[in-house]
């Protein structure tokens, strides 16, 4: 199967920055091509898509954190990154990473990591 792990989660200031990442793991993603994602979740509040990179590393971005979260990744490592910059209290939430394989039609989860942001 396979194994995701986040890190980096933190307590920030206001205007402060974090940097997430997600290592991928699993004899599957040396086989087929994965997209990889972050989401997040605040408290009472659905979860939502963050930022999403394909294995080509086309990127798409929630409308919320255009031009001040960064989504990459690197394919030699199977590790996905999220730099964000410019952090305010409306990003506090637990924040998941989320592996998708198309040609199998499953997905995986990390448990993810909290990133809190203080006023």
């Amino acid at each position: 199967q396979v194994q995701v792990v986040e890190s980096g989660g933190g307590l920030v200031q206001s205007g402060g920055s974090l940097r997430l990442s997600c290592a991928a793991s699993g004899s599957i993603l040396r086989t087929y091509s994965h997209s990889m994602a972050w989401y997040r979740q605040a408290p009472g509040k659905q979860r939502e898509l963050v930022a999403e990179i394909s294995d080509m590393g086309t990127t798409n971005y929630a409308q919320s954190v255009k031009g001040r979260f960064t989504i990459s990744r690197d394919n030699n490592k199977n590790t996905m990154y999220l730099q964000m910059n410019n952090l305010n209290p409306e990003d506090t939430a637990r924040y998941y990473c989320n592996v998708f394989v198309l040609v199998m039609g499953k997905n995986w989860w990390g448990q993810g990591t909290q990133v809190t942001v203080s006023s």
